[in-house]
């Protein structure tokens, strides 16, 4: 259960154990556990490197540390991985769509080969859904799926719904993406519950970088331009750029919740919305920036900010960030 925090199952054990019965030795815990004592002795020493015991090599007197301060310790670091993680993934995710836009353009490389482009340009969004749909119906195992921006549109979910079921009933595994803020719009988390009820998976994060649907990893759609979704889409079947995308889609559901799952708060008592705006805060983006990567409205923003403001102290949106930092919030 603790493998997040680089605490093996093995090494939980021992460490449950102390916390129970502080006064034993190795020979005791060993004993009890029915391991070796090298094996304790190894994993008191991973416990003593994460700072959740304090051991003297020399006599092998071992004493735990107080939990919460070891393990707000652990969990501050593993919240910091996790939000470099996430920078990581949408930086790449806006590399990866550079990188597609570019190829598109190439001069020459419409029609080189007598098979299907790497890249081919879809234009306009009748023409984009009718490929959706193509891809959906023939989809053999499995539908990825970015969706950002909350709520998503009646016309799409009407359209997904058959194709959806199909797919499911015939074995297709779909997971979806969807931004925190859609648990505000009734229409779509009764969509997303409809699906889920029928084997889908939906997982949720404060901010989905691109819009993008990748299927049976052979084939995947991102937007033509992505401030703009009706310009069109570009349909990728070069397996280094599929499989790229299919690696951004996976660090995401890793950072995910699953719906039904209420967001996570930390130890500070943050949400991850809540996280993710006082990063936006901190490097100076205006409360119209927040509200449009967040996928909630204007009021929602400034609600928000003032509450982590008066939190924090602080007399401005950018002082809130900063203090953050300095609280060890970020």
């Amino acid at each position: 259960m603790l493998e997040a925090l680089g605490i093996k199952e093995s090494t939980e054990h021992v460490y449950r154990l102390l916390l129970e019965r502080p006064e034993y030795g190795v020979a005791e815990m060993a004993a009890r556990l029915g391991r070796s004592e090298t094996e304790v002795r190894e994993a008191l020493l991973c416990l003593a490197d994460l700072k959740l015991v304090l051991m003297d090599e020399s006599s092998g007197e071992v004493e735990p540390y107080s939990p919460d301060v070891g393990f707000s310790f652990l969990l501050s670091r593993a919240e910091a991985e996790l939000g470099r993680r996430r920078r990581q993934v949408e930086q790449a995710g806006r590399a990866v769509a550079g990188i597609l836009a570019g190829h598109a353009e190439r001069p020459g490389h419409a029609a080189h080969t007598a098979h299907r482009d790497p890249v081919d340009r879809i234009t306009g969004l009748d023409a984009v859904r009718e490929r959706l749909e193509d891809l959906a119906a023939g989809a053999r195992t499995e539908c990825l799926s970015l969706l950002p921006g909350g709520a998503q549109l009646p016309d799409t979910m009407d359209a997904s719904k058959p194709l959806d079921q199909l797919a499911l009933e015939r074995g297709v595994r779909i997971r979806s993406i969807y931004q925190d803020s859609f648990r505000n719009d009734p229409p779509t988390v009764e969509y997303v519950r409809w699906y889920c009820g029928l084997g889908g998976e939906a997982r949720t994060v404060p901010v989905v970088p691109m819009l993008m649907v990748v299927v049976d990893r052979e084939a995947a759609l991102v937007p033509l331009d992505p401030q703009d979704g009706r310009a069109g889409a570009l349909e990728v079947r070069s397996p280094g750029l599929v499989h790229a995308l299919v690696v951004l889609f996976d660090r995401i559901w890793e950072a995910g919740t699953p719906f039904g799952e209420a967001p996570r708060r930390d130890e500070h008592d943050l949400s991850p919305q809540e996280r993710e705006l006082l990063m936006l805060l901190g490097i100076g983006c205006t409360d119209d920036i927040a509200a449009r990567r967040l996928g909630v409205s204007l009021r929602t923003v400034r609600r928000m900010s003032s509450e982590l403001m008066s939190r924090l102290g602080a007399r401005s949106r950018f002082e809130a960030g900063v203090r953050a930092v300095k609280e060890g919030w970020l």
